[in-house]
């Protein structure tokens, strides 16, 4: 090994990994000194790469921030601790205790939470945790649920899209027929009074929600699509207008409840007000005075706009009070489950989460995905994450921070490419996604974590696990009984067959599809295949290749749906659709969940992967209020043929 290769292992970066088809590949060093750097390690001659070993040497000598321990089991201590003969624990309930340690580990502890320890001088975090997530499956049958983006939602009175408060109608309807969950679309912060940005997994922050979904706005759209681009805007002069008619005891309430949110909210506010100010750029291109958010500009700032402030604090409590009306809803109405909202992967880099955090954020790279046999030159997600360094140094505080933010008004969370807790495809800027590098991350402080917010929140906890799966991590997160997903078109055999859902384990989730999957009438029909036909997706030979196979998989599916032969014809969806949902009710998982689209027979899927304007992504409607849809006889009767299935 070399220098280089010695200090890329030390930094956790990966010189050599292997792709989808277990093949090994290395990373150039053209790629690893990039990385390096963008990390706080300067690797381009002999000297800098002596030098970051011994930074990174230091670094780990140092005391961490944070240890992470199971109930009931001696926690060790890093190496710059072990050394130490006793500790002195103040626990969060506000007991105090001294500990004695033994070959270099503190005694088992029984009681969760996040504990302060003072050890050889220095205080830290002690976060113990249960040693698994809040149970998935309910005591008397299998749960099941709908997934639903929340923009596609339509109100009776009508409107430009689907808000938060459209929620508690979709519950009350769905309830009736015997759900225990709705999952929705990340609900996210994006850019206020921006209709461009409208993706919900490309968030600003993931701290806060989306503004734009707090109240509705009168209906333009006559296509049947949304039109981000006129109703955002819209949707915000209608709130600047709500605010400014305020009186003065409604603001006195709503900064004292700003103030019971803490300091992270008006950061967040500042930030959207600058950003506004200085024309939606990027927060990189303002001003350098602006790029601090303690710094004297930014203070200036926030004095000076405390109007256009106050402003998104009104935003961000109207969309919490609704995301929290929705989930009482959810569980005053019977849902064992209610909300299941979902975490995305990562923020937009020139966004609020990646101003306010600073060192706790990658910066001068984005993550995305190596290349595989979906995508031959790798993908670039144009998103950031937190930095492993950054977590550390900061006692992993907006981690725990983001993780309670989306388990405030929820009931479960789906983790977003949750193998992301384990490593991340990292692209330094100037380079294409295929010249990246996975990036390690402690995947076992994170899955502590997520176990004791999980279990304070009385929460459950869904893996999407989707694709190649990085060694170990299948057995990790069973292990805190955290559910993986079982999506229909990807659980096939060797030989390419359907898999019996009566296979599926207990601990993990059944779909029929994703946002990102066709739903079951467009699969059925061949309607992706359209698209890829007339988008040119494809070569003439790779479509014509896949358009045979889809004959073959038809058959194939319809055969392990235990369906009688012949399958119906691929314009002949309804009795397919009916079908699958049976199939998925069947499950053994703890839970199914059934995407809004595939309970209704639509052939259209909410986002084409790989597309931006090409596909109308996340700008589809429901086809009228669901309330309306689920009294037809069909759309009942297939709800209630899910709910059989399930308790059957």
């Amino acid at each position: 090994m070399t220098m280089l290769d010695d200090l890329a292992q030390a930094a956790g970066v990966a010189r050599h990994w292997r792709d989808a088809r277990q093949q090994g590949q290395t990373v150039s060093d053209e790629t690893l000194i990039a990385v390096l750097a963008a990390l706080g390690y300067p690797a381009h001659t002999g000297p800098q790469q002596r030098d970051s070993l011994q930074q990174i040497a230091a670094q780990n000598l140092a005391p961490p921030s944070l240890i992470t321990g199971d109930i009931g089991q001696p926690i060790a201590l890093p190496q710059a601790l072990a050394e130490a003969r006793q500790a002195d624990l103040l626990a969060e309930q506000g007991e105090f205790s001294r500990l004695t340690v033994k070959e270099g580990c503190l005694p088992a502890l029984h009681q969760p939470g996040y504990h302060q320890l003072t050890i050889a001088g220095h205080q830290l975090t002690l976060a113990i945790t249960p040693p698994r997530c809040p149970p998935l499956t309910a005591t008397d049958h299998k749960r099941w649920g709908v997934a639903v983006q929340v923009p596609s939602l339509r109100a009776s009175a009508g409107s430009a899209y689907g808000t938060l408060d459209d929620l508690p109608g979709l519950i009350a309807a769905l309830t009736r027929h015997g759900a225990d969950a709705v999952a929705i679309s990340p609900v996210h912060a994006l850019f206020p009074g921006d209709g461009l940005h409208v993706s919900p997994y490309s968030p600003s922050s993931r701290l806060f929600l989306n503004g734009a979904l707090a109240a509705p706005v009168a209906d333009t759209a006559s296509d049947g699509l949304i039109d981000w681009a006129t109703a955002v805007p819209r949707q915000f002069a209608r709130m600047q207008t709500e605010h400014a008619q305020l009186s003065e005891a409604e603001r006195s309430a709503l900064a004292g409840w700003a103030q019971q949110q803490g300091p992270a909210l008006h950061r967040h506010a500042l930030f959207n007000v600058l950003r506004r100010q200085f024309a939606a750029l990027p927060w990189q291109q303002w001003p350098a005075a602006f790029h601090d958010p303690d710094g004297e500009a930014a203070r200036k700032a926030a004095a000076n706009h405390s109007e256009e402030i106050g402003l998104h604090l009104f935003i961000q409590r109207q969309a919490q009070q609704a995301l929290t009306q929705a989930q009482h809803a959810a569980r005053s109405q019977g849902m064992g489950i209610g909300l299941i909202a979902d975490l995305a992967v990562g923020v937009d880099p020139g966004g609020s989460d990646a101003w306010s955090m600073g060192s706790a954020m990658l910066r001068g790279l984005t993550i995305g995905a190596p290349p595989d046999p979906l995508g031959p030159l790798g993908q670039n997600w144009g998103l950031t994450s937190f930095s492993p360094q950054g977590l550390r140094a900061t006692a992993f505080a907006p981690f725990i921070a983001m993780l309670r933010a989306a388990l405030a008004h929820a009931g479960g969370l789906r983790i977003d490419h949750a193998f992301g807790l384990e490593r991340l495809w990292v692209v330094p800027e100037g380079f294409s996604a295929a010249q990246g590098a996975y990036l390690s991350y402690p995947r076992t402080d994170l899955l502590r974590i997520i176990t004791l917010e999980a279990h304070r929140a009385g929460a459950v906890i869904i893996a999407e696990d989707l694709g190649t799966h990085p060694s170990g991590f299948a057995q990790a997160i069973t292990e805190r009984g955290m559910a993986g997903m079982r999506v229909l078109w990807f659980e096939r055999d060797k030989n390419g067959d359907f898999r019996p859902p009566a296979s599926f384990t207990p601990l993990s989730v059944a779909m029929t599809g994703t946002h990102d999957t066709p739903t079951v009438a467009g699969w059925w029909h061949g309607r992706d295949l359209a698209w890829d036909r007339a988008l040119r997706r494809r070569t003439p030979p790779a479509l014509a290749m896949a358009e045979t196979e889809r004959v073959v998989d038809r058959a194939a599916l319809w055969s392990a749906m235990e369906q009688i032969p012949p399958p119906p014809a691929p314009e002949v969806t309804t009795p397919v659709v009916d079908a699958a949902l049976e199939h998925i009710g069947k499950a053994g998982s703890g839970l199914a969940i059934i995407p809004l689209e595939d309970v209704l027979g639509l052939q259209e899927q909410p986002n084409l992967p790989g597309t931006s304007t090409e596909h109308p992504n996340w700008r589809r409607r429901l086809p009228a209020p669901f309330d309306d849809l689920a009294a037809s006889p069909t759309i009942a009767a297939r709800l209630d043929l899910i709910n059989r299935s399930r308790r059957a």
